[in-house]
């Protein structure tokens, strides 16, 4: 990585988590349903459920080859992204092989992905009730629709409020004052926050009521299926779980953070738990469970003391390696629209609460990592 802060400005300033377009299976014959045909669970939303940054399976300062084993995408020549994110790649949709819903196990007889990265609430909400296509396809409560049609649905979990919110511009903005104008991000970016956070909460409770009302059209009773509306993890650590000092460059040509202490702590313990209250709220009185995933990072973020990079030393490992997708400025592996994702690793553990919480038929959960462990060590906490 380059270590001018002029060319990591170019870099950041595109950052974007944006992107895709969802491809859905072909359709299985039509039955009714529900209580027949294929049972299936569904996700849907934005790029923290649809598989954003599953190529990558813990970060290397490696730029060439397989990355030191971290980039899937390697085919032992050159790089083909679709080996992970299948036809979505073309798109940027990137709903990678080990999205949540893949990765959770054989919960029902099909997995269904109609999430897409970059998504908002508008894209949820079905066309007649101001849904608005996405990158070329219709809105995702439109494609529910068909699904619910023709399977037997029995869990929809969705992550939505995110994009809505504007997190690609806080990332960009924390970082970019961070290497370029040496200031803080926190107090304009809360204020920032603050000025969306009730229409943005009003319209993620809007999508659970368009999922509802599809699935009452479809002839499902609200006792037929289960919708789970999840929070955001934090792929960046508290200040004192930084392993890199808060000046000089490591943040930025090594690890990847680019972020102030005040703006990290913020992050971690302001900003996202702000955004999990308030879609806990959204969750309880829309009648859904909720899944708290602030805390399923803990240890496992990028720069994180209790992970490591991955090299010619330290291999690849859940154990060991980061959870999280790192900011690469320069684009020197892959695109920027991966960064600040649950990587690999992230996803099977996101995929292992899922199935947690499937198993759980009411109430609310925190999801958890166990440290040292793989996503085996995942586990939830009531509340």
């Amino acid at each position: 990585m380059s270590s001018s802060p002029h060319r990591a400005l170019r870099g950041l300033l595109p950052l974007c988590l944006a992107a895709g377009l969802v491809t859905l299976a072909s359709p299985s014959p039509a039955v009714a349903s529900p209580g027949s045909g294929p049972t299936a669970v569904v996700t849907m939303g934005d790029s923290y459920i649809s598989g954003e940054a599953g190529r990558w399976q813990g970060n290397s300062l490696t730029t060439s080859g397989s990355r030191n084993g971290t980039d899937r995408a390697w085919t032992g020549s050159t790089y083909d992204p679709t080996r992970v994110y299948g036809t979505t790649e073309a798109n940027g949709c990137h709903r990678s092989d080990s999205a949540e819903v893949k990765s959770a196990g054989p919960l029902a007889a099909e997995q269904i992905n109609l999430a897409c990265s970059g998504a908002t609430t508008q894209n949820v909400f079905r066309a007649s009730q101001g849904g608005v296509a996405f990158k070329g396809e219709a809105p995702q409560a439109d494609q529910l629709a068909a699904v619910a049609a023709t399977r037997d649905v029995k869990l929809i979990a969705l992550s939505i409020g995110g994009n809505d919110l504007g997190f690609a511009d806080v990332i960009t903005t924390c970082a970019t004052d961070y290497i370029v104008w040496y200031s803080y991000c926190y107090d304009d970016q809360q204020a920032a926050v603050d000025a969306k956070i009730d229409r943005a909460m009003a319209d993620v409770g809007k999508s659970i009521d368009e999922i509802r009302a599809v699935m009452t059209g479809a002839g499902y009773a609200a006792s037929d299926y289960r919708i789970v509306l999840q929070s955001y993890p934090s792929p960046i650590p508290r200040a004192a779980d930084n392993r890199y000092g808060e000046s000089g460059w490591s943040r930025v040509n090594t690890g990847g953070c680019p972020f102030w202490n005040k703006d990290s702590d913020w992050a971690r313990d302001s900003l996202v738990p702000q955004i999990a209250n308030r879609l806990k709220s959204v969750a309880t009185a829309k009648g859904a469970q909720f899944l708290d995933l602030r805390d399923m990072l803990q240890g496992r973020e990028v720069c994180a003391k209790s992970s490591k990079l991955v090299s010619s030393t330290v291999p690849a490992a859940a154990a060991t390696s980061e959870w999280a997708r790192w900011i690469d400025q320069n684009e020197t592996q892959g695109p920027l629209q991966e960064d600040m994702h649950p990587n690999y690793y992230g996803q099977l553990a996101l995929g292992r609460c899922l199935a947690l919480i499937e198993d759980r038929t009411s109430g609310n959960y925190s999801c958890r990592n166990t440290a040292g462990t793989d996503a085996s060590g995942m586990y939830l906490t009531a509340g």
